[in-house]
């Protein structure tokens, strides 16, 4: 798990540019990544071809120097650069030794560069399951793939360079901070996709915050030419394929014991390490499974970890702790003080190099910053929400949905009106009468995304309606036009019309990757911890589409079939609880202990002067959530968070020192 980074510049090649020179771009942008390689580096020159490659490394699998990257294949026609994790190199490495091939070490880079040598990388690719992202030149054809895995688990960013033809070139990198190491990299922030962020609180691929650099999609492969540049990027698998076929109907109990041997497989395989290896706890679903099957496969107690917190409706230790005592881990805790927090808050600048408003990566970093005192390896069980319907939004807005259906437009514009002029406070005492187990979650937001759904005009408009932190970000963004991405893409209804299933696919190809992952990634890697997540094996991925609605959703209730998998192993009362959420208490701390930190980023003045935010909106939003009229602490996040980032990349801050961030685990332990 490590750190890539690389270039091809034909027209240094042609015009001899010296060696040295070129290894010390390579190698400075792989400095920038040392936070996710502290085990090592290495680089590898052709300055005939004008390209370079370079490599952070955190050793995990085969330690020794034959683990060393950038890799040559055996024949030296292939050079590899790879961050990642292969999980069943050990059955690719028998095939390729009854093959005939020969390896040197025991490493999976090696069994990955020797099948793309023997097999192509085609072929290869479709056979790995894993988490990776790779750069592989082949020296005979002069031609760079790029490929990404096929959830999109690991990141890769890549950026043309030069004018095209002959001349041009391409860069690439794990984090944008080595491409920020390149020469003459042009900081130019894209305002279309800043307007993405402020209504999604990340941004979506194919774009990144910066005009000109992109995201590889997952399960892509991009190839560049000599003369040609980027000649195209393909799917060698695509999420939409499953998504969009008929699940069959099966016997229950037959898909329970199919699912269980599946993720005993998926989990068993990611246990394999030469260095100590745990996981994350929280003691929901989809955590306490993958804990649960780790200790089945374990001979000894597995090591787990959690965070909680000392407001109510915000701590899930105490239930982590009563899983971990059944299943007998070794388990550690650690309760976050909000001084912990605030010293997190001006190293995410730096942490997620592009703007990012999921206020979740703050418990993130510190369950994982906590996590890496003990071992390099954590397993987690993100996914299970996407595939198995467990977020409560889907059932929350199909139900809205079918009731908007029934409603004239006339009354659909009084309902707006109205739910638009109930408090925030009021609502929540409403709610306060309903049973929890249907309660949506933060009544007062929800009344609001209703009020704004309720003159939208399709069912894609009001799923992301309810995704949206802001209604408008054009406004909010003078100038910008908002990229139009697979939530406005209505032919997705006639591909998959179960609005539940449909509102899964959506998020497994938008908020899973871009959000959710990205942010595991970032946080885990700021410490140089390995995370892994076996619910999202892309067996497990397919399997889960091809179940029907009612292995998923049963009583109104998501993840029917994961649970009854999970009930082999921990008692129901033990894990049959409503679903929390990894979560930190924002919208109090803006009130409270964070208030002055954002009335320095939320200043009138300061936000006009950047020329890239409208200050209006803000600031309205923001009187009213000081007055409690509203909880507007998602939006307000995402404001605070570029404004943070700017400050840090866009302003020529300098970077934030220890003394600042008051956490001497960030960016290594």
């Amino acid at each position: 798990m490590c750190g890539i980074c690389g270039f091809i510049e034909p027209a240094w090649g042609s015009a001899g540019r010296r060696p040295d020179e070129i290894a010390g771009i390579v190698r400075a942008m792989a400095d920038s990544l040392a936070h996710r390689g502290p085990d090592g580096d290495g680089v590898w020159t052709d300055p005939s071809a004008g390209i370079a490659l370079g490599h952070r490394r955190l050793a995990i699998v085969e330690l020794s120097p034959l683990g060393r990257q950038p890799m040559e294949s055996a024949d030296g026609r292939l050079v590899l650069t790879y961050n990642g994790e292969i999980y069943n190199h050990l059955d690719l490495r028998a095939e390729l030794e009854a093959a005939g091939v020969g390896l040197r070490g025991h490493s999976d880079t090696e069994v990955l560069v020797e099948a793309c040598a023997l097999w192509g990388v085609e072929r290869t690719v479709g056979r790995l399951i894993g988490i990776f992202a790779f750069a592989l030149w082949d020296r005979a054809a002069r031609r760079l793939v790029l490929v990404r895995d096929q959830v999109g688990v690991k990141p890769l960013y890549w950026g043309e360079t030069g004018t095209g033809g002959e001349a041009g070139g391409l860069m690439f990198g794990s984090e944008l901070k080595a491409l920020r190491a390149y020469p003459g990299w042009n900081a130019e922030p894209d305002r279309d996709a800043l307007a993405s962020f402020f209504r999604f609180g990340y941004v979506p691929e194919p774009h990144s915050i910066y005009r000109g650099v992109h995201k590889l999609p997952p399960g892509s492969m991009l190839t560049w030419e000599p003369g040609r540049g980027v000649t195209g990027i393909e799917r060698y698998w695509n999420m939409r394929d499953f998504a969009g076929a008929s699940p069959r109907e099966r016997d229950p109990a037959e898909a329970v014991e199919e699912l269980d041997r599946l993720l005993r497989d998926a989990v068993g395989r990611q246990m394999m390490a030469d260095v100590p290896l745990g996981a994350f706890l929280s003691g929901g679903i989809d955590s306490s499974t993958v804990v649960a099957l780790m200790q089945a496969q374990s001979g000894r107690p597995v090591r787990s970890f959690s965070i909680g917190f000392h407001e109510t409706g915000y701590d899930e230790a105490t239930h982590a702790a009563a899983v971990a005592r059944h299943l007998g881990t070794d388990h550690t805790e650690l309760y976050v003080a909000r001084d912990h927090v605030r010293d997190v808050i001006p190293a995410l600048p730096d942490m997620f190099d592009e703007p990012f408003a999921d206020s979740s990566q703050i418990p993130t970093y510190l369950v994982s910053e906590m996590t890496r005192r003990h071992v390099t390896v954590a397993l987690s069980g993100d996914g299970g929400d996407e595939l198995f319907a467990g977020y409560h939004r889907y059932f929350w807005a199909d139900a809205a949905r079918r009731r908007l259906a029934a409603v004239p437009s006339a009354a659909k514009r009084a309902g707006a009106a109205l739910f638009g002029g109930v408090s925030e406070p009021a609502w929540d005492r409403l709610f306060g009468l309903v049973p929890q187990a249907v309660r949506p979650e933060r009544a007062g937001d929800r009344m609001h995304k209703l009020g704004a759904m309720l003159a939208l005009p399709d069912d894609a408009g009001l799923y992301r309606g309810l995704l949206s932190h802001w209604d408008d970000p054009e406004e909010l963004v003078p100038g910008s036009r908002e990229p139009r991405g697979i939530l406005w893409d209505r032919s997705v209804a006639a591909e998959i019309p179960d609005f539940i299933r449909r509102m899964q696919f959506l998020d497994a190809v938008t908020y899973l990757p871009e959000d959710i992952l990205a942010k595991v990634d970032r946080a885990s890697m700021a410490v140089a911890l390995e995370a892994r997540v076996p619910l999202l094996d892309h067996r497990v991925v397919e399997f889960a589409w091809g179940l029907p609605h009612s292995l998923k959703v049963r009583n109104g209730q998501g993840k029917w079939l994961l649970r009854q998998v999970l009930h082999r192993y921990v008692p129901q009362e033990l894990v049959e609880r409503p679903k929390m959420g990894f979560s930190v208490p924002v919208g109090a701390w803006l009130r409270g202990p964070l208030r002055d930190w954002a009335e320095d980023l939320l200043d009138e003045r300061r936000m006009r002067e950047g020329g890239l935010l409208n200050p209006v909106p803000v600031r309205r939003r923001w009187v009213e959530h000081l007055a409690g009229r509203r909880d507007w602490s998602d939006s307000l996040w995402g404001v605070l968070m570029f404004q943070s980032w700017s400050r840090r990349w866009l302003d020529g801050s300098a970077p934030v020192t220890a003394a600042e961030r008051g956490s001497p685990a960030l960016y290594g332990t």
